[in-house]
């Protein structure tokens, strides 16, 4: 497989059905920004955590994909002429979605509890957690954007949602975890 095709050089891409688009296509930019996020969840992956936390995200990765691949798909080609699905790949489950919850029950438990909002930093590790996290609220927003135009599966939606919470619970963990300073956000007094 040639990772070069040419075919992009005047500013289109091929949507997985054949359908050619302007780069800068809303699409695009959806399924681009999930795989900005899927790299930054691998950056967190690479740090020095817990084994477990590695291999959620692993799983959470795998999901990044999923949602790549239905959001790079022309809706009106997703169906092939023998009406099976052209995309052969499992959902977004609300097992996925799960499986986060349960992760940031779990995490929060061994929390303390927040009353603050808390400022980003602390630790490097954190810190890719917290750009995750807003990498994951743009791919949200762009999804929902897309969703408006042409409608989505609302599991996609549903998911990185659900995700970008689970980035922040796990931002706190990790700095539980790597005795790191959370630091409150207080306002400062109008004078």
């Amino acid at each position: 497989m040639k990772i070069y095709t040419k075919t992009g050089d005047a500013g289109t891409t091929a949507l997985f059905g054949g359908t050619r688009v302007p780069k800068h296509h809303i699409r695009i930019d959806s399924y681009g920004t999930v795989d900005e996020l899927n790299s930054y969840i691998g950056l967190i992956r690479d740090q020095a955590i817990d084994a477990h936390y590695k291999e959620i995200l692993i799983k959470i990765q795998d999901r990044l994909f999923t949602a790549g691949a239905i959001l790079a798909t022309d809706p009106e080609k997703a169906i092939l002429k023998s009406g099976k699905e052209r995309l052969n790949i499992p959902k977004i489950s609300e097992a996925n979605i799960t499986l986060l919850e349960t992760e940031m029950d779990q995490m929060n438990d061994s929390l303390p509890p927040m009353t603050h909002f808390v400022l980003p930093g602390g630790h490097t590790t954190v810190s890719y957690c917290h750009i995750a996290r807003c990498v994951c609220r743009r791919a949200e927003r762009l999804a929902a954007l897309l969703h408006a135009e042409s409608p989505i599966d609302p599991q996609v939606l549903k998911y990185l949602n659900r995700l970008s919470d689970y980035l922040f619970v796990l931002a706190r963990k990790l700095t539980y975890d790597l005795q790191a300073e959370e630091i409150k956000w207080i306002p400062e007094k109008l004078e």
